[in-house]
């Protein structure tokens, strides 16, 4: 009997989102244990679910997991914003009724220390496939200094980037997550709730998986797809995704898209995909708060297509 992991984070706002939806396909972008796809699959019986994973333990996992819904379920093993180009192109728009994508790092994955995610870890690692090239290694050790600046600047929001940086440098080969966090602690900022090491762990992470640019090209495919009536639930862990998700769904819910010095509008005024359901976005109530800490900075956003 499989020992069923974490609950996922915004569990009742996600069942919430999708439980109107009779029929269709049901899209779950980050699959990861099978907790999210098998509380849509329970609360909606007669949709059909695809889920799709690039990691291979929580596919392996989650296929055990979701075994007992038969044929309703669908695993596809690869990157998301890859995935589900193929998919929009097999099936027709009308059956795709949701979308949901719950962006980063699972918990499982920050878990097992082997991964190299936590700042703990003996390892280097970072990758959500274990298949893939680019490792949080050859990051730290092989980027050129200017690279690592711009990666904590950016992606970590480090304001000392360039001291860290040179840390980094200084004192490579770094062949452990630990020992990395370790030589930069004395100047990464301080905080009551999350480590020291945590932004720098971000962003490296980030830079490793690619993970702004793969929730760029979902939303980019979501839209060239044009679904009449999915619905779209995008979870974000940081500031960096959140602001991409909010801008992409407010362009969306526009029909002109003159620029906004125009005279008089130019464009159609007929581009508008849809609107949006939550004009702020859905954090976690309290009560899960306090059952899991990583559900703190979850925020999502849901956007209805009606073309």
């Amino acid at each position: 009997m499989q020992n069923i992991p974490h609950i996922p984070v915004l569990y009742r706002e996600v069942i919430e989102t999708f439980k109107d939806i009779e029929d269709g396909i049901i899209i779950d972008c980050t699959m990861g244990y099978g907790g999210h796809s098998s509380m849509i699959l329970d609360a909606n019986p007669n949709i059909k679910l695809i889920g799709i994973d690039q990691d291979q333990t929580a596919i392996d996992f989650s296929r055990e997991r979701l075994e007992k819904y038969g044929e309703r379920v669908e695993i596809r093993k690869g990157r998301f914003s890859n995935v589900i180009k193929e998919i929009l192109s097999e099936v027709n728009a009308a059956e795709i009724k949701g979308i949901l994508a719950d962006i980063g790092v699972s918990s499982l994955q920050l878990d097992q220390k082997e991964r190299g995610f936590s700042y703990e870890s003996e390892n280097l690692d970072m990758r959500m496939d274990k298949g893939a090239s680019l490792s949080a290694s050859n990051v730290v050790n092989e980027y050129a200094k200017s690279e690592l600046e711009n990666i904590l600047l950016e992606y970590g929001e480090l304001r000392n980037y360039k001291k860290i940086a040179d840390v980094i440098v200084q004192n490579r080969p770094f062949t452990s997550a630990k020992e990395l966090s370790e030589a930069v602690k004395p100047h990464m900022p301080r905080g009551k709730k999350i480590h020291p090491a945590t932004l720098l762990m971000q962003a490296i992470r980030i830079e490793v998986n690619d993970e702004l640019g793969e929730l760029k090209t979902l939303l980019k495919n979501i839209e060239e797809a044009e679904l009449p009536e999915a619905r779209v639930a995008i979870i974000s862990f940081h500031s960096l995704e959140d602001r991409i998700v909010k801008k992409e769904f407010v362009r969306w819910s526009k029909s002109c898209i003159c620029p906004a010095e125009a005279f008089r509008c130019s464009c159609g005024n007929d581009h508008q995909l849809g609107k949006i359901l939550t004009r702020k976005p859905v954090m976690a109530q309290d009560d899960e708060l306090k059952e899991n800490a990583r559900s703190r900075s979850a925020k999502m956003r849901v956007f209805q297509m009606d073309r």
